[in-house]
């Protein structure tokens, strides 16, 4: 299930949950430039069911997904819905996101 979340909920998700995996779906060019802190690099031109396994533990992982518009991170909680994954959510862009950037 996909659901779109803010900043403050998904701060609250990343705060109280262990196993959390928070993914930017942004080019490395954009990443480099400043992304949450603690998200991990897997971009929508790469993402496929096996980079995907790779950073996500398993299907009932919690994923959270972000780009700069909202555009990609819907694209990219579709096809893990798509492949199983069972708790998604898209906080759009990264915009604003007020929690601290990592470069």
């Amino acid at each position: 299930m996909i659901l779109n979340i803010s900043f403050e909920e998904a701060k609250q998700l990343l705060d109280s949950l262990d196993n959390i995996v928070m993914i930017d779906v942004r080019e490395e060019s954009e990443y480099i430039t400043g992304h949450a802190v603690g998200a991990e690099l897997l971009p929508m031109s790469e993402i496929c069911v096996e980079r995907a396994a790779e950073l996500i533990p398993s299907k009932s992982t919690p994923v959270i997904v972000y780009c700069r518009s909202g555009r990609r991170s819907m694209k990219a909680a579709r096809l893990l819905e798509d492949w199983g994954y069972e708790s998604i959510y898209d906080v759009g862009g990264l915009a604003g996101w007020p929690y601290g950037l990592e470069y």
